[in-house]
């Protein structure tokens, strides 16, 4: 047998190793692209993904992926997993018996959040999910992954985790992507992930809509059947034309719902820690209940911010720190600066108020809620503050939002509040 010339093989393993660097960084090039893009037009060719499932809903080993709820967010990350080649399995739809089974087997003190995640595995692990993924931030988001996964398997579930923390750069964000299907190449990625991102963009788009004009709407419901149609015809698509068009569509569906809306209605900024901004369930409907008090509601905090801001390195703190002065000078981690300059900004725009949501036990948000209570105290700007845990009750939550609500609405009149 020949024996090959040892400078020969160097060559070529080098030659091999560069082509394969290049292919991965053109990927991750791609993908820091996509996030510059925003609502720009997509550009780039579409990869050949793997298919989703055979009869037996067998994938790629069997790796069946869950992820926890927020909102309605899942039609994207669905659409991302399916793209990877594995099988998507959505926990069911969060019900109280999520918060029960995660608060039960949850330390007491942990936010709420933690519970609903937990809540959102347990459920989906019974229904055959076998990898879990779950993301991590700046508090105690940065150990959800660890601890869970020691709860998850001390109560005898056997997965595989994959933990989306520890990145400061794109690649390492890719790495942990690929990690859902190792079989999936990085242009198989990169395309997943600018299909979901779009699709994500669209929910927002729609949502934001809502917020500001569905408590003005002539016949209830008309706006939820637009944006349920969305969420529909968004599941199955792929191509960046077809999200687009039916993003349009619901746009203009939208913006066709005849509305009953002053030409100067209340302005409500919501503001706080990202989990119960973005999930409905777990702050009982709040954004709702202060629409339909006659209130154009504005929430900034949005999950493709979150991913922007984290792809790039949180290089926005600074900015945001800037934004927050003279009442902080220091990052209070986590979401607490946006939340103080966030108010800060809302109170200088004119906003009627601003409700501040947080997990109960909240550090970042608990130190943003002192500064909070300072502006509003020192401005006359009503802030109402709402912690959520497992046992805050929605009564509760809905006859505050009226008061305010109503306190805004004399405010705004400029009549004496009665006693």
């Amino acid at each position: 047998m020949r024996v090959p010339d040892c400078g020969v093989a160097r060559h070529c393993l080098r030659d091999r190793r560069a082509r394969l660097t290049l292919r991965a960084r053109e990927s991750i090039a791609a993908l820091r692209e996509t996030i510059c893009w925003h609502d720009g037009p997509m550009r780039g060719r579409e990869y050949v993904h793997a298919p989703v499932a055979d009869a037996e809903g067998v994938v790629n080993g069997q790796r069946r992926v869950t992820f926890p709820h927020m909102g309605e967010y899942h039609v994207a990350l669905k659409t991302f997993i399916e793209l990877l080649g594995a099988e998507a399995v959505p926990p069911p739809k969060m019900t109280r018996r999520t918060l029960e089974i995660g608060a039960r087997h949850s330390p007491e003190f942990v936010c709420v959040p933690f519970k609903y995640n937990l809540g959102n595995y347990i459920e989906a692990l019974e229904g055959g999910a076998n990898v879990v993924v779950q993301a991590g931030g700046g508090c105690r988001f940065g150990y959800y992954a660890e601890v869970q996964e020691q709860i998850l398997r001390d109560l005898g579930y056997d997965f595989e985790l994959v933990a989306l923390t520890g990145h400061w750069k794109v690649t390492g964000y890719a790495r942990s992507f690929k990690r859902i299907n190792p079989s999936a190449s990085y242009p198989q990625v990169v395309h997943a992930f600018r299909v979901a991102w779009r699709k994500a963009k669209a929910i927002e788009a729609a949502e934001d809509f809502m917020r500001k004009n569905v408590g003005f709407e002539r016949e209830s419901g008309a706006m939820d059947r637009v944006f349920s149609r969305l969420l529909r015809d968004l599941g199955p698509l792929t191509a960046f034309e077809g999200i687009d068009r039916v993003r349009a569509e619901a746009l203009a569906g939208l913006g066709a719902v005849p509305l009953d809306k002053p030409e100067d209605p209340l302005r409500v900024g919501i503001v706080g820690e990202l989990y119960v901004l973005m999930e409905p369930f777990s702050n009982h409907g709040i954004e709702r209940k202060i629409a339909e008090h006659g209130a154009e509601v504005h929430r900034f905090i949005t999950l493709t911010g979150v991913i922007e801001h984290a792809l790039k390195g949180r290089p926005h703190i600074l900015h945001v720190i800037e934004q927050a002065a003279p009442w902080i000078e220091h990052h209070i981690g986590a979401d607490g600066t946006e939340t103080v300059a966030k108010t800060w900004q809302l109170l200088k725009l004119g906003f009627d108020g601003v409700v501040h949501l947080k997990p109960f036990g909240c550090m970042p948000e608990v130190s943003a809620m002192s500064v909070l209570q300072r502006i509003s105290r020192e401005h006359t700007f009503p802030v109402l503050y709402v912690s959520y845990d497992e046992q805050t009750a929605q009564t509760g939550i809905a006859t505050r939002v009226e008061a305010f609500c109503d306190m805004l609405e004399v405010r705004k009149r400029g009549e004496p509040a009665s006693v």
